[in-house]
Formats: C-alpha cells, sequence, structure tokens
C-alpha cells in the first residue's frame, strides 16, 4: 500500500510528533527530545510493548480529576442529601472498580496485580478534587490506573448531581506523582496540581 506523504519535507511537527520519511515509504514516529514512542511499531501501527525484561518493583501513582458545580450543590453533596444519595461513597467504588477494569478499556494497558486503590475527595466551595492513588508490585506502572480510577471517580460524582446541576464540569485530570521503575520518582510542581486546600471526604 503506498504511504501518501503530505507533510514538508524533511520532517515535520504534528500534535507533539516528528514524522520521519524512511526508506520505502515507512514513518518514524519519535517524541520531540528523540527518544522513540514505544506503542508504535515502525510502520506507525500499535503495539502492546514488552516489559518481560524489565524489573519487579513496587510502583504507585497517584491521578486527580476536578467536577466543578455550583455551592448548592456542594452543599448537598457534602452533606449526603443528593435525590441519589451518598455521591461520594458510590464514586469512591467505582473509582476502585475502575483502576482494576483498566487494561479492559485502555488497549494497550498491561495487566497488572494491583495491590491497593484508594480514592479519597477534597471538598472546595464549588468544587471536588479527585485524588486517586494505586499501587503495585511489577514490570510496569500505574499511571494508567490511577488516571483511569480519577476519571471514574469524577464521572460517577458528575452522575451523582446531574439531576441537579446539569452544567458541571469536569476537568484537570492528570497524574500528580509516580515511584518506582526505571525512571524513578516524579511529582507534579505544588502549583499545578491539586489545591490540598478542601475539606477532605
Amino acid at each position: 500500500m503506498d504511504v501518501v506523504n503530505d507533510t514538508p519535507d524533511p520532517a515535520s511537527i504534528v500534535g507533539g510528533l516528528t514524522h520521519l520519511r524512511q526508506d520505502g515509504g515507512a514513518l518514524t514516529h519519535l517524541r520531540q527530545d528523540g527518544g522513540a514512542l514505544t506503542h508504535l511499531r515502525q510502520d506507525g501501527t500499535a503495539q502492546m510493548v514488552d516489559v518481560s525484561e524489565k524489573a519487579v518493583t513496587t510502583r504507585e501513582a497517584t491521578a486527580t480529576a476536578t467536577v466543578h458545580s455550583t455551592s448548592e450543590v456542594l452543599t448537598l453533596l457534602g452533606a449526603g442529601d443528593l435525590p441519589k444519595g451518598d455521591a461520594l461513597a458510590v464514586a469512591r467504588v467505582a473509582g476502585i472498580m475502575a483502576a482494576k477494569k483498566t487494561p479492559e478499556l485502555i488497549p494497550l494497558c498491561h495487566p497488572l496485580p494491583i495491590s491497593k486503590v484508594t480514592v479519597d475527595f477534597e471538598l472546595g466551595p464549588d468544587t471536588v478534587v479527585v485524588l486517586a492513588t494505586v499501587k503495585t508490585r511489577g514490570v510496569t506502572g500505574v499511571e494508567m490506573e490511577a488516571l483511569t480510577a480519577a476519571s471514574v471517580a469524577a464521572l460517577s460524582v458528575y452522575d451523582m448531581i446531574k439531576a441537579v446541576d446539569k452544567h458541571a464540569v469536569i476537568s484537570g485530570i492528570q497524574v500528580l506523582a509516580k515511584s518506582g521503575g526505571k525512571s524513578g520518582d516524579w511529582a507534579l510542581p505544588a502549583s499545578t496540581g491539586a489545591s490540598g486546600e478542601g475539606e477532605k471526604a
């Protein structure tokens, strides 16, 4: 099959990727820092990365998501007085279940023996900040599990409050910190992550 090259030669930057023409018309997908995207093969098709040679270590990741609503809804939420009941209890279980289902939702994510999942909430005047932490002892990290847990917990909060606020918004889904593995420990600067100033629930 012919490969159509409609990008400027010799390379173009699109969405953070450098697409370089190879002999025979194949494309190599490189990060802008020069490293290869491991989920892509030389021809650009997807693969599940081989992690069989990686060391087994204890790995942990924390991710967050924020639900924006109104102060009136947050009052109902904190008191457990929403029409559907205790939204945070439901969302906590939803997040934990989601972490365990991550490989079924994210196609190239490896199934991992999850050791621990926690989902907590910080209630602000008009926000709910979800904090999800996942831990394993395995050959690859649990950032995707933490992100999935935070995302689904936030979606569950939205589902619980949509009867009283159809304009609620979910934002700020991101990894806050990870530890373990070859790349070592990493944390998002405090000024760009969750505020940590809300009431914990």
